[in-house]
């Protein structure tokens, strides 16, 4: 008999009515689908939260790529001619890190103080991850800062106020000398993310390069068209082009560990939720059996009129396969359907939650803490990932089948039919 008549079968079997045998096909496809539905949503957030934050590093902090001179730190510039060859160069700022504590009406805190070229601000990636909360999002000629949201709610400032900025020079006699500089507060500006907002005090680079130590050192922020797969190729075009004293940084080794710790959550909880998959999975097994169990009657038709054990034991393959098929398919799309919309879910559920607890006079309900979380989760769908879930959900079902199906297709029909 045909592979075709085999499947025909099957495909009865698993919609054919419950005291037939369905309902057992039909309840590993559904566990299957439901094990399937929290891998979705967790892939979809754990890749949207990683990106989410990698991308306001990137575009606002680290930049793609960085160029240092390591025979003057101060002054990398040398190096512009031939990093603006670059055909997919979006940008190139100088910038200077360096720490100091802001003083304000209300406290006092460290940060980070970051000179920028004032044109950095206005980088389309700039401007779509920084988000002016009051006063302006620009630096002007004068001694004017940009403080991140958390800091400035921190130290009491607000736009129009003026800080203090406590910084340390060395003095002709090598001695450290504090330096207190007075700036005034241009804008407050958030990225979404609070462990970025509660450390950056922005400036101008000319600005910056007054208060910060002499040996600071300066260095080249670049952007480029596609920094995920694109870095590490421009890195090594710069690396052929520039004189052996300059570093070229890509935003993979600035960021690797904290990058590598996203990760490694992110593959912790995927393996955690693929164990419930492949439990769901080996149900299937049970399903298989049980169905053989109930079907007795056909395997001994099939087998007196010539049907050889290997189709026969296809027919329970092809139930399996089948109903792994069906719980794959009904599972990703549905995962992917609460995925998509999960911020919309969340934001749901926060009120509902809130309403509740308001009746005991509770707090209202933040599902993701902006002061942890992102504010928004980016929605990232990686296919290939969810193709290799979806077919190994298959793959698994029908393994996990063999057994139970090959049994299945040795039954002798005389014994079946003695005891029916």
């Amino acid at each position: 008999m045909k592979t075709g008549a085999a499947f025909f079968i099957a495909f009865r079997y698993l919609l054919g009515r419950a005291r037939e045998g369905g309902r057992y096909l039909r309840g590993a496809a559904a566990g299957i689908a439901l094990s399937l539905v929290p891998i979705m949503v967790t892939l979809i957030v754990a890749d949207g939260m990683i990106r989410g934050i990698t991308d306001r590093y990137l575009e606002l902090g680290t930049g793609h790529l960085q160029v240092y001179n390591f025979n003057d730190q101060g002054n990398p510039e040398p190096a512009l001619d031939e990093i603006k060859k670059m055909d997919n160069l979006r940008g190139v700022w100088q910038e200077a890190h360096g720490l100091g504590i802001l003083v304000g009406s209300r406290a006092s805190r460290g940060a980070t103080i970051r000179a920028v070229d004032r044109s950095f601000l206005e980088d389309e990636g700039s401007r779509k991850y920084l988000t002016t909360i009051s006063g302006e999002g620009v630096l002007g000629s004068g001694r004017e800062v940009l403080l991140g949201e958390e800091l400035a709610r921190y130290i009491g400032a607000e736009p129009g106020s003026v800080i203090r900025i406590m910084t340390i020079s060395a003095g002709d006699t090598g001695r450290i000398i504090p330096r207190l500089s007075a700036f005034t507060v241009r804008g407050i500006i958030s990225s979404g993310y609070r462990e970025l907002d509660s450390l950056w005090c922005i400036m101008s680079f000319e600005e910056g390069m007054k208060i910060l130590p002499e040996n600071t050192a300066v260095y080249l922020t670049l952007k480029i068209d596609d920094p995920y797969a694109g870095a590490d190729a421009a890195a090594n075009r710069l690396y052929n082009a520039l004189d052996y004293h300059y570093g070229i940084y890509t935003w993979k080794s600035l960021q690797r560990s904290q990058y590598n710790s996203y990760e490694s959550t992110r593959q912790l909880l995927l393996f955690i939720m693929a164990l419930i998959v492949l439990i769901a999975s080996v149900n299937v097994s049970s399903a298989t059996s049980m169905l053989a169990i109930e079907r007795q009657r056909d395997i001994a038709i099939l087998k007196t009129t010539g049907a050889s054990a290997h189709f026969t034991g296809g027919v329970f393959l092809w139930s399996a396969f089948l109903t792994g098929l069906t719980g794959s398919i009904t599972g990703i799309c549905a995962g992917l359907l609460i995925g998509v919309n999960i911020n919309g879910f969340l934001h749901g559920l926060e009120i509902v939650l809130s309403l509740v607890t308001a009746i005991f006079h509770g707090e209202p309900v933040r599902i993701l803490n902006s002061g942890y979380y992102l504010e928004t989760i980016p929605i990232i769908l990686n296919v290939p990932v969810i193709i290799v879930i979806g077919i190994s959900t298959v793959f698994c079902s029908v393994l996990a089948s063999w057994i139970p199906s090959s049994r299945a297709g040795k039954l002798r029909p005389i014994e079946i039919l003695r005891k029916h």
